[in-house]
């Protein structure tokens, strides 16, 4: 199951978007089938029969199961306009980096004398490049949320709280109890 970040990550490269995908059942099936190339494989990819896939495509049926809909939904906005989605993910790895917006609890290990309690932020910060390709290379590796996590508190804690290594030199930050988290690139 994907995590918080991971799907993060992938909202955003949908902003990316230039065109919406296909609105209508029909547009969205035919789609699909342009792009795997036979009905057989569509009804594989959504888990339905070739003769459903092929009254979706005629137009004979219009409203299946909300489940299969999302499904359908889901591999076609999978596949949309993976050029544009790559094209502005390649730009914000080595050119503008990535904006985080959050809500979560961020607990610290600091120096003897100062407050580590954890509590909870919002956040917006702007990371550079190499957080951004460090994430984006994780995801592509199937790195899991521990991990994502780990590299954008990691962004968090050289970023917005040790303010690019001018202040709290001891300082580690911990996300949990993550609210929301929103990516742009």
């Amino acid at each position: 199951m994907a995590g918080e970040i991971d799907d993060a990550l992938d909202r955003a490269g949908q902003e990316a978007f230039t065109r919406q995908p296909p609105k209508t059942l029909k547009g969205r099936v035919n789609f699909l089938v342009r792009q795997l190339k036979s009905t057989q494989a569509v009804a594989r990819e959504i888990g339905v029969s070739r003769r459903s896939v092929e009254r979706y495509r005629s137009g004979e049926r219009r409203h299946p199961p909300q489940a299969i809909a999302d499904r359908i939904e889901a591999a076609v906005r999978a596949r949309w306009q993976p050029r544009v989605r790559q094209q502005a993910r390649a730009r914000a790895a080595t050119a503008t980096g990535i904006t985080i917006e959050t809500r979560a609890r961020f607990g610290y290990t600091a120096p003897i004398g100062t407050t580590d309690d954890p509590r909870v932020r919002r956040l917006t910060v702007h990371l550079p490049p190499e957080y951004a390709r460090r994430l984006f290379d994780a995801q592509q590796q199937g790195a899991g949320d521990p991990q994502l996590r780990r590299i954008v508190a990691e962004g968090l804690q050289e970023i917005y709280f040790k303010d690019n290594g001018r202040r709290a030199a001891d300082l580690e930050v911990d996300i949990s109890d993550i609210d929301y988290l929103d990516v742009s690139y």
